[in-house]
């Protein structure tokens, strides 16, 4: 797809997620990889900013929510790769997670888009293989496991390849 076009894409989804994420009423942080910045788009006070902290994606995750869940009664992390993300489907889970322990929206590569819940919660970020196709199973598998009880969002495709890109996010315009 070649690297101008990739970035293209890449800043369509962050938009994307941006705009979508604005319209939910809810506290909204932003976990950055490298370092804050603080002159991109992420607007404070719109966006509380703070550092991904722990070695892998799953302590990052978990870091994540452990900050999110010291001010809120339940938190969603939502992937910036999904060009079909709406605010409807964060609000709607969202009202999931009053009557269930945990929300999450599979993605139709087998990992999950989204992931809420009410609680840190470390055992489901321990001893999976991320960015494989048994993700999204093994998290439920954990889930059953703790007897814990969830909902799910609808299944949705993030955006890996150009492929993907032209299937379902054309309608972004890169």
């Amino acid at each position: 797809v070649g690297e101008e076009k990739a970035l293209r894409i890449y800043k369509s989804l962050l938009e994307h997620t941006r705009r979508q994420a604005l319209a939910v009423e809810a506290r909204r942080l932003l976990f950055y990889a490298d370092y804050i910045n603080h002159d991109d788009e992420w607007k404070e006070p719109d966006f509380e900013k703070y550092l991904q902290e722990g070695q892998g994606l799953g302590s990052r995750m978990n870091h994540s929510f452990e900050i999110a869940l010291r001010q809120s009664r339940s938190a969603l992390l939502v992937g910036s790769d999904i060009a079909q993300l709406t605010t409807q489907i964060m609000e709607d889970a969202f009202r999931q997670l009053e009557t269930h322990d945990f929300v999450i929206g599979p993605a139709k590569d087998g990992g999950y888009y989204l992931l809420g819940m009410k609680e840190p919660s470390p055992p489901l970020f321990e001893g999976i293989e991320w960015s494989t196709p048994t993700v999204f199973a093994e998290t439920v598998a954990i889930i059953e496991g703790m007897g814990k009880t969830y909902a799910l969002a609808p299944e949705l495709s993030d955006i890996d390849y150009a492929e993907d890109w032209e299937k379902y996010g054309w309608e972004l315009n890169p």
